[in-house]
């Protein structure tokens, strides 16, 4: 038999399933910790059942196996972050003058994305960035469409225009 024929392929990615889980069982318990700011003895081992179960789900379903899935951004998303929160400032301050005018001047729009060119973890970070700018809503994605809408025409038109969506392309380049 040949040496290569019974190694089994799950032994290769073994050790770095172990340590997303590990890695991801630290972002679990921190955030528990930071989030409850209580430290109480009951409360730290519900947390502790409650992370341990979310591994166990994680690792059930196969999550870190699926390439759809696999957190693959680089510290690019760093920048992109930053740029993704000026947006919503800019947004929200945008809407607020919008939304406390005498004459509330609202032309909502209805827009539709190709984003075919993404893959469907890409699709999904576009929708949820666009989502978290206010005045716009992502309504549907099917088939590498986004269904988008945008509370002025300036804001159907940025989306338009794609920087969003050009941002979230080249999270994948580098």
């Amino acid at each position: 038999m040949n040496p290569d024929e019974s190694a089994n392929p799950a032994d290769e990615t073994t050790p770095k399933l172990f340590l997303r889980l590990l890695v991801l069982g630290l972002l679990l318990i921190a955030a528990w910790l930071l989030w409850s700011g209580l430290f109480k003895p009951l409360l730290l081992v519900l947390g502790l059942v409650s992370c341990a179960l979310t591994l166990y789900i994680v690792r059930r379903m196969d999550y870190f196996g699926k390439d759809t899935f696999v957190f693959r951004y680089g510290l690019g998303l760093l920048g992109f972050w930053a740029w993704l929160g000026r947006e919503i400032i800019a947004s929200s301050l945008e809407v607020a003058q919008i939304v406390l005018r005498r004459d509330l001047k609202v032309d909502p729009r209805v827009v539709a994305l190709d984003a075919t060119d993404l893959d469907r973890a890409d699709q999904a970070m576009l929708g949820n960035s666009i989502t978290l700018t206010p005045g716009t809503l992502t309504l549907d994605v099917h088939d590498g469409r986004l269904l988008v809408h945008a509370l002025t025409p300036a804001a159907a038109e940025a989306l338009e225009e794609g920087e969003m969506q050009r941002r979230v392309t080249a999270l994948r380049s580098r």
